[in-house]
């Protein structure tokens, strides 16, 4: 009888060291995120050492779908912004640079994003996409940062995973980073501004699906006057600067957007949404819709709940982050730097206050996170990108849940 005990399961010592997390140490997280941001440069130089006259070792351009923002500015520089959305002329540019073949890269953008791309084919395609990415990634950690307290960090920021596929991509995740966070660092003390840079988001209006429920919810009409303002000027300002037949022009080429989503064109394993999730483990298109329906609803419901509970927690804003991420239904796994921002609050949360149950081990899973979903999908059908920003999710709403006495302490 006492000798079983020695043999006995180990079960709850698992369920403890997932529970407290004491394996992971700030030397360890240290020593993994420098380990992590040396394999990423040593791959990103790898890769482009590897290629040749822009091409990479796949054929492909570096910095892939950047091709398709840098080939739009040319287009709308020659004073055909509206064959932009031509996918034969759009196409046929694309394989201007390189002189064959090199694959389609939609652009899926309102003409205000065009406003953004439009100085790019100013330079080089390298030389431009060096420019933009730094440009943009330099935005993104002095967000990303700010949720952090702005000590230190740096490493952690940019050995984040999402960052290099964002890299590989040459995609405008950091850009929205940067915009949606950066709006929510200061929403408190400027709030027209803040609805400025949300306005900006309007370019990829899918991650601002949640974000009039929210603010309307806690009453940011400051807020919301500076979103509204932003994306008016914007879109008169694309008017101005392309016409109507380049707004004509995408509102007809949409359709391709939705098919894109519908058939599976950029690929079900690519995609971290619910939607996408549904489809990859086989559901109907009905089904799909329903499921991301319902994920988009109960996370608005949360967001104007925990609102009533504790109007404008510190909380607040990486909870719409993550919440915006669940919503919607065209996300791809560069979009994953999004989740930087609500990972980092919550990272500083837990040197503040203390890590609460499962907190460090749910970090951890989630900032390893964009390395793996598309690999794991791919190999298995297994979709673990939502459940990755889902449980960050409940993370920051269980803080926010927290006696308003803890939580303004934090």
């Amino acid at each position: 009888m006492t000798a079983a005990s020695p043999t006995a399961s180990p079960e709850p010592g698992l369920l403890r060291a997932l529970r407290d997390g004491d394996w992971l140490t700030a030397e360890r997280a240290r020593i993994f995120t420098i380990a992590w941001l040396g394999v990423s440069v040593v791959v990103a130089v790898a890769w482009i050492g590897l290629s040749r006259h822009g091409l990479d070792i796949l054929g492909k351009p570096i910095g892939t779908d950047f091709i398709s923002f840098w080939t739009a500015s040319r287009i709308a520089l020659s004073g055909r912004p509206s064959q932009v959305y031509d996918v034969a002329v759009h196409h046929a540019a694309q394989t201007q640079p390189f002189g064959r073949e090199v694959g389609y890269y939609a652009f899926f953008y309102p003409p205000i994003f065009l406003l953004i791309c439009l100085p790019l084919a100013g330079l080089p395609y390298l030389a431009s996409l060096a420019a933009w990415l730094a440009a943009t990634g330099a935005a993104y950690a002095k967000v990303v940062r700010g949720f952090l307290g702005g000590r230190g960090g740096w490493v952690a920021v940019f050995a984040f995973p999402a960052v290099l596929i964002n890299l590989g991509h040459g995609q405008n995740a950091f850009l929205s980073a940067a915009l949606f966070g950066g709006a929510v660092l200061i929403w408190d003390r400027r709030p027209f501004l803040a609805g400025i840079l949300i306005g900006c988001l309007a370019y990829k209006p899918q991650l601002g699906l949640l974000i009039p429920i929210a603010l309307l919810a806690a009453g940011r009409w400051r807020t919301i006057a500076g979103a509204a303002a932003a994306v008016a000027a914007l879109a008169a300002a694309s008017l101005a600067a392309f016409g109507v037949e380049t707004w004509r022009a995408f509102i007809a080429a949409s359709p391709l957007a939705r098919a894109a989503l519908e058939q599976g064109l950029v690929g079900d394993a690519k995609m971290q949404s619910v939607f996408a999730a549904a489809r990859l483990l086989h559901g109907g298109l009905g089904l799909a819709y329903a499921v991301q329906v319902v994920t988009a609803l109960a996370g608005a419901a949360a967001l104007v709940a925990m609102q009533r509970k504790a109007p404008r927690a510190p909380a607040e804003g990486p909870a719409l982050v993550a919440a915006s991420l669940l919503a919607s239904p065209f996300l791809l796994d560069y979009d994953l730097i999004l989740l930087a921002i609500p990972l980092a609050w919550l990272t500083a949360q837990g040197l503040k206050t203390g890590f609460r149950p499962y907190e460090k081990t749910v970090l951890a899973a989630a900032y390893i996170a964009p390395a793996l979903t598309r690999t794991i999908a791919s190999a298995t059908g297994v979709p673990l990108g939502p459940v990755a920003v889902a449980a960050v999710f409940i993370l920051v709403l269980r803080r926010w849940a927290e006696p308003i006495d803890a939580t303004s302490a934090a």
